[in-house]
């Protein structure tokens, strides 16, 4: 397939025009990232989102790799001579994988089967002279009559059953090889089956957690994914069995009434036999293998929009701010790890407290807190949400409770953070360091900015997947990654401050690039411009382009550099700042009264004007927006839930209970919510609204502070029920 048939072919799947998907293949292919081409290419795209996007580069690929398996299919066919015009058209005219080998089937080459060792003993004529019998002409002699001259000692057939076997084993695999009767069975298979789960015996009631899946029976069709992935795992831990069944009846009815054409009562009985044995030896299991397969993509698909739904939220978290922060990392016997970060994240002190020790050791805690505080102008407080969390934040707040302008303190989720604190990159860091200290500077830099701290580590340990270490491996670290490059583009980078690993997931910034950005800054001190970039080793024109609207200069040479502008798109600027007469440094440092008279004038201006070959209509929008809001953060205004002092452990809940918490987790099947008792409760999707909910993630998301209601405890199995209905959430 050519690039121009296989872009009419996306188009019209995706019901998008031809030019989009010519000009999004064309930008890609030459090297664009997704990302760019969604903010700063919107003219050529017809501005497609990113998703869009990443839909056609994906049926690309696919398509591509289809072009390839069908020219094997070809020569392989041809090669045994048996390519016909109709084949041909055929395949020519496949565009899905499964079709294709559906279509290949009868001609690829076998391992050695029933049927292969029958035609090796030359019974393949006999199975073809019965085929042509199986039609409603009348026969003069019986099957044994007709086999008996196949029985050949030294080919291997001693008996005429043995010959009539192979000619049925032959028969058989043809039957399991035609296309059309595959594609029935398998949509019946689909839209019939049923999965069929049970506990093995070795496992009494209430001993595995995997009960509702001792008789368990749900349709293939409507199965939900956490379901599909529970079942497969429990198989895979050898406590499940688990089964696809259909109406075998009904199948073997069809089958009779496709493949059986005769009156003879003994062609009928052979071909009755033979179309079990083909179905139930090669049809049968080869679609429950399929089937599962399909089903296990899907939940996987499922599973990993889910997990890269939470993933966003969690990286797009509203950022406490870079402000002076003290970052807490609680713990009883071994102390609280305390670490002094500055405004932008640069360690600057670290102490260690046991305020749960004694009324001596808590007496000097205070006191030394108290002093960092001062010395610091400490603005916000980081404490991490493991052990000792609850117990430390109600010291910190009798701490700070006095004080005339008190930090913010806010209990941070640590997951992830102690692989981060023992990992290569944290040793480069600070090499210097305690493990512990680095897990408290990590806490206290996801509060300043989430973004920029969480990309530090693998996703899959940040704890906001749903049996993630059961989808596809390969798949999910390719959607995670494109989350990553999307979430750290749509917030931008300071080029100044920004870690290697951020720099990395910058659109067009290599990993070798990303160090030769770090390295140049660390020479020459900080960027004072974007076009300083041109400066770095190995960073040419090409990767400029894609990557310097992401990257931001605060307080540099030019004000813009501390926008989303494209430096492509600063001549279009100057013309629009000279119509207005604005002074290009007026556009961050104007007052608040003076801005609004700005954004007047700003929204009043016939773009038009302004249009030129490479600058259009919705361009010239975007720069209007950042101009109006230069140096901007998309994400949400900074909050925080607020726990109560009295609830710390899971023995202090009472059903009814009324908490604030913050959402943790998002799965197919409701919410976790953490309400700052160690042990996160999960809100059913039943419990999710008044309403019904087909999927939580339309209306809750993670980092989001909601309001429950207890309405069960298990504190043996701690397991926390809770509700969300009738609560205000909105």
């Amino acid at each position: 397939m050519t690039i121009t048939s296989i872009s009419e072919i996306i188009a019209q799947h995706l019901s998008l025009s031809l030019y989009k998907v010519n000009n999004c293949l064309e930008l890609w292919l030459e090297g664009a990232s997704v990302p760019f081409m969604a903010r700063y290419r919107k003219e050529k795209t017809g501005n497609l989102d990113e998703i869009q996007l990443r839909n056609i580069i994906d049926k690309y690929i696919y398509l591509t790799e289809l072009g390839k398996r069908k020219e094997v299919v070809l020569k392989e066919i041809a090669a045994q001579k048996q390519l016909t015009e109709e084949l041909k058209f055929k395949i020519a005219d496949c565009f899905d994988k499964t079709e294709l080998e559906d279509i290949y089937a009868p001609y690829k080459p076998k391992r050695r089967t029933k049927a292969t060792i029958a035609k090796e003993k030359g019974l393949e004529p006999l199975g073809s002279l019965i085929k042509s019998l199986n039609s409603p002409s009348q026969i003069s002699k019986s099957l044994k009559e007709i086999a008996t001259q196949y029985v050949d000692l030294e080919k291997g057939v001693s008996t005429i059953q043995e010959a009539l076997g192979g000619a049925s084993d032959i028969l058989a695999e043809t039957i399991s090889d035609k296309a059309d009767l595959k594609t029935y069975l398998r949509e019946f298979f689909f839209k019939t089956g049923v999965f069929v789960s049970q506990i093995k015996k070795d496992y009494p009631e209430g001993s595995t957690k995997y009960e509702m899946y001792r008789d368990y029976q749900y349709s293939v069709r409507k199965i939900p994914p956490h379901n599909i992935l529970a079942l497969y795992r429990g198989e895979a831990e050898k406590i499940l069995t688990v089964n696809v069944v259909v109406d075998e009846a009904q199948v073997m009815a069809y089958l009779e009434s496709q493949e059986i054409h005769t009156s003879n009562p003994e062609i009928r009985d052979f071909y009755r036999g033979m179309l079990k044995d083909s179905f139930n030896r090669l049809l049968k299991p080869a679609l429950i293998r399929e089937i599962r397969s399909d089903r296990k993509n899907y939940a996987d698909m499922e599973s990993i929009k889910t997990f890269e739904t939470n993933l966003r939220n969690l990286l797009l978290a509203p950022p406490g701010g870079m402000k002076p922060t003290m970052a807490v990392d609680p713990g009883f016997r071994t102390g609280c790890k305390v670490a002094i970060l500055s405004e932008t994240g640069e360690f600057l002190e670290y102490q260690a407290i046991f305020p749960h020790s004694g009324a001596a050791k808590k007496q000097e805690a205070e006191a030394i807190l108290l002093k960092l505080i001062k010395k610091y102008q400490i603005q916000l407080i980081a404490i991490g949400n493991g052990t000792a969390s609850r117990e430390t934040d109600r010291f910190i707040g009798e701490v700070i409770k006095h004080l005339e302008n008190p930090p913010i303190k806010v209990i941070v989720n640590e997951s992830g953070a102690s692989i981060y604190s023992a990992s290569n990159l944290a040793r480069q860091e600070f090499p210097d360091l305690d493990v512990t200290v680095k897990g408290a500077i990590s806490i206290g830099r996801r509060l300043q900015d989430p973004l920029a701290e969480l990309v530090k580590i693998d996703p899959k340990s940040i704890g906001v997947g749903q049996y993630q270490h059961d989808v596809d491996q390969k798949l999910l670290q390719k959607k995670l990654e494109e989350t990553v490059e999307s979430c750290v583009n749509y917030v931008g980078v300071d080029l100044n401050t920004a870690s290697e690993t951020l720099l990395q997931f910058v659109s067009g910034i290599t990993p070798t690039i990303a160090n030769n950005i770090v390295t140049y800054r660390n020479q020459q001190k900080l960027f004072k411009n974007r076009r300083e970039l041109l400066k770095v080793p190995k960073l040419g024109a090409k990767t400029f382009e894609q990557c310097a609207g992401f990257l931001r200069i605060r307080n540099g040479d030019n004000p813009l550099d501390n926008t989303a502008v494209h430096p492509e798109s600063y001549p279009v600027v100057m013309q629009i700042t000279k119509q207005l007469q604005i002074a290009i440094p007026d556009i961050n440092q104007v007052k608040e009264a003076e801005r609004k008279v700005m954004i007047k004038k700003l929204q009043s201006l016939d773009l038009k004007q302004f249009v030129r070959e490479t600058v259009g209509i919705l361009t010239l929008q975007d720069v209007i927006q950042e101009l109006e809001k230069p140096g901007r953060d998309p994400r949400e205004q900074f909050q925080y839930a607020t726990f109560q002092d009295t609830i710390t452990e899971i023995s202090d809940l009472k059903i009814g209970m009324k908490l604030e918490g913050i959402v943790t987790n998002v799965v197919n099947f409701g919410a976790f919510v953490d309400i700052g008792v160690h042990q996160d409760g999960l809100v059913h999707i039943s419990q999710l609204a008044d309403y019904f909910v087909e999927d939580p993630k339309q209306i809750i998301h993670v980092g989001q502070i909601v309001k429950v209601q207890v309405l069960e405890v298990d504190q043996k199995l701690r397991r926390i029920s809770l509700s969300m209905k009738t609560l205000d959430n909105q």
